[in-house]
């Protein structure tokens, strides 16, 4: 039934899906037309609405394009490399590698999206180098399934944000006060959800292999290896001597892991800044000298171009939903229909459906915690569950939102209709594990 469910999935994403850029264009009119005839706002007004917002996520745009970068350039390591292949040498048939790389994808995915982003596409590439028979569509989508866990992992934007008293929407709501990563990322129920996905998403995986007929193998376009600059050899000049140096990068990656020390020795938190810092010093200490690192951050640097003209089309969109009252709207009714006991689950629902139309962490907080927040406190929710809830909502539609899985497309050289058939079985499926998860565990 699995298997006939991903391909019955497969085909309407094959024929009906379009391009990642031109679903958010078709989303800027979805949403331009519906603050006209929901929200009664003018065609003029909308249009200002989306220009006033097409700018608004340059902040976040850098940290997270940063994040995708550094997390390439790490991924692209020696070290991480030769542990990807030792771990992609368990696995020895088919079935074995789409499991395996559903694990590595959803642990990855935990520690970092960014980094969970790309060392994924590379592991995807290297089992179906390695494994015969392989159904290469398949892999690439159990590798994207890591961006359902991300939001209750170590990178989650909203549990890191509310970690730190540092002027954002819930430090202004209630009064400066924060909640530590121990209530959030830690807390016993979110670990069990990210626990019930770590174990059953691989086996829906697992039951979606199609037969030996349909199997689509890796295709020489993917096989190709991604390459850094090589240290140079014979007479070098003084700057290619510079560029090949070991001081310079350990000099530079000492200084980023003595403040890094400090840092957190005097209490600084876990977040967006902190951790693309570690992520850098990581990458400059084990790509060794600059040309290394210089030559796999141009690799990184191309593999995220699909995504830079999208965050201002975002953006735009952003501010159509959050200043026609739409994103309001919409987060309000689930709100008003909530009782103590659904509000996690209809909070949960309510932010998948705005991930659609914001696919930011952050965006998406700024829109609903003002809404949730609020109201989690007069029903007497704890506000680290409403929290999560949204950052639960936000990860599960990540799996039939495009956006992010473009840089993991532009290393395993596929499209997006070619996973998203079978990323959006397990969007049922992990819909059903969070949704329980909201009504039993928080």
């Amino acid at each position: 039934m699995i298997q006939s469910l991903a391909n019955f999935f497969t085909r309407i994403m094959q024929r009906w899906l379009p391009d990642a850029f031109l679903f958010a264009i078709i989303l800027t009119f979805v949403v331009l037309i519906g603050g006209v005839a929901v929200e009664q706002n003018s065609p003029n007004q909308m249009v200002g609405f989306w220009g006033d917002g097409v700018w608004n996520l340059l902040t976040f745009s850098m940290q997270a394009l940063l994040t995708l970068v550094t997390g390439h350039v790490l991924a692209q390591t020696a070290l991480v490399k030769r542990g990807l292949r030792f771990i992609g040498g368990l696995a020895s048939t088919p079935g074995q590698a789409i499991v395996l790389m559903t694990v590595i994808a959803l642990i990855c995915g935990w520690i970092n999206w960014g980094f969970g982003l790309i060392a994924s596409g590379l592991f995807a590439r290297e089992l179906a180098q390695r494994v015969k028979g392989v159904h290469y569509p398949l892999l690439v989508a159990a590798a994207y399934s890591g961006m359902l866990i991300w939001h209750a992992g170590l990178s989650g934007t909203i549990p890191l944000k509310i970690a730190v008293a540092d002027g954002d929407t819930l430090a202004e709501l209630m009064g400066g006060r924060t909640i530590p990563v121990s209530e959030t990322i830690f807390s016993t129920p979110v670990l069990m959800i990210s626990a019930l996905l770590l174990l059953t998403v691989p086996i829906v995986f697992r039951l979606m292999m199609p037969a030996a007929a349909d199997v689509t193998e890796i295709h020489a376009a993917a096989k190709i290896e991604v390459k850094v600059k090589p240290l140079l050899s014979g007479n070098m000049t003084p700057a290619e001597k510079l560029e090949n140096s070991m001081v310079l990068s350990l000099l530079l990656g000492g200084m980023g892991l003595y403040y890094l020390v400090g840092y957190f020795m005097a209490g600084g938190k876990l977040g967006l800044n902190s951790l693309n810092l570690i992520f850098l010093v990581l990458g400059l200490l084990l790509q060794k000298t600059p040309a290394n690192y210089l030559g796999a951050l141009d690799n990184a640097i191309r593999s995220t171009s699909g995504i830079v003209l999208q965050f201002p089309l975002y953006a735009g969109i952003m501010g159509m939903m959050v200043n026609s009252g739409l994103a309001v709207s919409i987060s309000e009714w689930f709100v008003d229909i909530s009782t103590a006991d659904t509000f996690c689950l209809f909070t949960f629902l309510s932010a998948g459906i705005v991930n659609f139309f914001v696919p930011s962490g952050g965006g998406q907080w700024a829109v609903q915690a003002p809404i949730v927040m609020p109201a989690a406190e007069s029903l007497g929710v704890p506000l680290n569950h409403a929290a999560m809830a949204v950052a639960f909502g936000d990860a599960w539609t990540n799996m039939v939102q495009p956006f992010w899985a473009l840089p993991l497309l532009g290393i395993a050289g596929l499209g997006i209709k070619d996973i998203m058939g079978y990323c959006t079985v397990v969007l049922l499926w992990s819909g059903v594990v969070m949704g329980l998860g909201m009504l039993f565990l928080f």
